[in-house]
């Protein structure tokens, strides 16, 4: 096995504020190793980390589950909620009962939301609606459309607008229909990076573990970063963060397992998922249980 750490680790950063307690505090430069970030939406993530073009990323979990024959799942790290999620959300024009058999405008940044509303939609609420992508732009999704999904930051700026439109929050309503917790993004490597550069990733992880641990003590930072960036008020930004959930233990794995039996059983994922841990020594948290 080549364990020499000399090249550079390439990291997929998720962009969107749900994944900043996990990359905040986050600095490449502090570590022994050679590592580079590179910030992009989830779907962009998922592709290039398929395809090789970056080592280890925070993913969509429907990603990890298409290719998770090639990956180690990092331990303790997600963007998961028990219920409220506020950053996916469905903006229906049409009464429910038309869009579940209507036209859907779907968001092309995520693929475990996507999959999520059409869980929701056809085992849930028993409809079939018809779907297209679009470009996360409220308004324009909703000209030839029922509904529209958006998810991330594009989802938390439309609900702060007068649209008049009624709103489901997908992560209340998976935790209303199956009493689970919903885990929207985990963190990847490939098993060959793994076991080539083992100190290298094991570095990494440490440092990703370390910024959750920092953000968990004292989220100001985060929320400081929010308001400029993105605006709204700090009781938002609290409440945002304080609502999602960046552990991954046998609650969030439960709830996970039943989403892949649910999306396999329509037919949207095939084969079985692997969810193996990176065998590196496991870092310990010491964080309170999220429930």
């Amino acid at each position: 096995m080549n364990k020499d750490s000399s090249r550079t680790i390439k990291l997929g950063r998720i962009s969107y504020t749900n994944a900043w307690p996990i990359f905040h505090h986050f600095d490449p430069s502090e570590l022994s190793i050679p590592a580079e970030l590179h910030s992009d939406m989830p779907a962009t993530l998922n592709r290039k980390l398929r395809a090789g073009e970056i080592d280890m990323a925070g993913i969509s979990s429907y990603a990890y589950g298409l290719s998770s024959d090639s990956y180690y799942l990092l331990p303790n790290l997600s963007v998961s909620s028990f219920g409220r999620v506020q950053s996916i959300l469905l903006f229906l024009k049409s009464p429910l009962e038309q869009v579940i058999h209507g036209k859907i405008a779907l968001t092309t940044t995520s693929a475990t939301s996507v999959n999520l509303l059409k869980i929701i939609m056809e085992k849930f609420y028993g409809g079939k609606p018809t779907y297209e992508d679009a470009e996360p732009s409220l308004e324009k999704m909703l000209e030839n459309a029922d509904a529209a999904l958006l998810i991330g930051d594009h989802a938390i700026r439309a609900s702060w607008t007068n649209h008049g439109y009624r709103v489901l929050d997908l992560g209340e309503v998976w935790n209303l229909w199956t009493g689970q917790w919903m885990t929207y993004a985990l963190w990847a490597v490939h098993r060959e990076t793994a076991l080539r550069y083992p100190e290298a990733v094991a570095g990494i992880y440490e440092g990703l573990i370390e910024s959750k641990r920092k953000s968990s003590r004292d989220k100001q930072p985060i929320i400081t970063k929010a308001l400029s960036q993105i605006g709204g008020t700090s009781e938002y930004w609290n409440h945002y963060f304080s609502n999602l959930c960046h552990d991954f233990g046998q609650e969030q794995l439960k709830g996970l397992q039943l989403y892949f039996r649910y999306a396999k059983e329509l037919g949207l994922i095939t084969g079985d998922i692997e969810l193996l841990e990176l065998p590196i020594l496991r870092v310990t948290d010491n964080l309170p249980n999220h429930r």
